[in-house]
């Protein structure tokens, strides 16, 4: 299996105070004596041992950068499949179109796919993008690998799939669902799904540098929406800054405060949850609140409301949003699946511990005090 990268050889690069790719954060200050080493040695113990070839961090908070910094081989530029990191940016995709009154999260598949006669018909938008849909979530072994390069060639396959479940019945997490979502979004707006994708998302964003086609045709980088995008660290820090923000990114609003709101609330509400899913296998604590539209709903507050949200990859990316801190992070990495299958290494399950690291990161700021701040250069264009 080749390594799914598009990356320059470099050097180690690091970035510290180096300012956001956002001009709403240039003019801010960022505490420089926060001491990222033990994050640092975790991210390097990884690279070092093989499991990546490198690795990128952006970490902020308030509309300030803490730290930035690569690891191995990577630098700013270089480009990785994100597997399921990319199912955020659907979600993100598909409720501009709700933010318009072009699609509604309850509307059937059947109603802009009539061919769905059968129970997946019923499934909504909402289920779609929740893993409650009652679909399939991967292709069978004995179907061909979702691999598509159009959603309508990958909607007909799925169309043949009989359903694992009654809609709404329990929760699957997958990606052929957002499939059937993605097709329906390209109806709605009479447009394929890249082009879809980069006016009402990457372009509003300055996310040069991502991309949901073509899908790449190794393992673990299909279906499109649930595992087929590339993107960069600052590409991304931008999409989450925008989310931090409520749907605000430079001034402009990419999507309403209500469409953020409804993409962190539960939306697997009494569908049934197995246990030993990602949230109690990473937090060790067992909600059944556990996802939105196209993101994790790591830890809840007393309220029931999400305080942590992400939507981490099999190949190591990893992007979150703390509100208990106030931080978004996202770390960027693909694994080689050879050695780290030797070690029995997961960058799904291991990759999360960083958002807890930083929390230990801001809790010895509080004990030793506010650190010193400089103000960040212009950020680039």
């Amino acid at each position: 299996m080749r390594k799914c990268l598009l990356i320059p050889r470099a050097a180690v690069s690091v970035l510290l105070l180096a300012a956001l790719p956002t001009s709403d954060i240039r003019s801010q200050s960022v505490g420089v004596t926060d001491d990222f080493s033990k994050i640092n040695e975790r991210i390097q113990g990884w690279v070092e041992r093989g499991y990546y070839p490198g690795g990128g961090l952006f970490v902020a908070m308030n509309r300030r950068v803490l730290y930035e910094k690569y690891f191995g081989s990577y630098t700013p530029d270089s480009v990785v499949f994100i597997a399921s990191a990319g199912k955020w940016l659907a979600a993100a995709t598909i409720m501009s179109l709700v933010d318009e009154g072009k699609l509604l999260l309850d509307d059937p598949a059947s109603k802009w796919l009539p061919e769905f006669k059968d129970a997946k018909g019923r499934a909504t938008i909402r289920q779609m993008l929740s893993h409650t849909s009652g679909y399939p979530p991967y292709q069978p072994a004995s179907e061909p690998p979702d691999k598509y390069q159009t959603l309508t060639e990958s909607v007909q396959h799925i169309l043949m799939l009989p359903p694992v479940a009654a809609t709404g019945e329990r929760f699957e997490y997958g990606g052929l669902a957002m499939q059937v979502a993605g097709r329906i979004a390209e109806l709605a707006a009479k447009k394929d799904w890249e082009t879809l994708f980069q006016k009402r998302i990457a372009r509003p964003l300055r996310m040069t540098n991502t991309h949901f086609t073509p899908v790449d045709p190794d393992e673990g980088h299909s279906p499109m929406l649930g595992g087929g995008a590339r993107s960069t660290v600052r590409d991304y820090a931008n999409f989450l800054a925008m989310i931090a923000n409520n749907g605000v990114f430079e001034g402009r609003r990419v999507l309403s405060k209500r469409a953020i709101t409804e993409m962190q609330a539960d939306q697997v509400g009494r569908a049934a949850v197995r246990r030993g899913e990602f949230v109690e296998r990473v937090r060790g604590r067992m909600h059944n609140g556990i996802y939105g539209l196209g993101e994790w709903r790591e830890m809840l507050d007393e309220q029931g409301r999400a305080v942590l949200i992400s939507s981490p990859s099999w190949a190591g990316a990893y992007p979150w949003i703390d509100k208990q801190t106030g931080v978004y992070g996202v770390f960027l990495a693909h694994v080689n699946v050879e050695e780290a299958r030797r070690d029995e290494f997961s960058g799904f399950y291991a990759s999360p511990v960083l958002a807890m690291m930083v929390r230990e990161v801001l809790a010895r700021r509080s004990i030793n005090g506010n650190p010193r701040k400089k103000a960040i250069p212009r950020s680039m264009k």
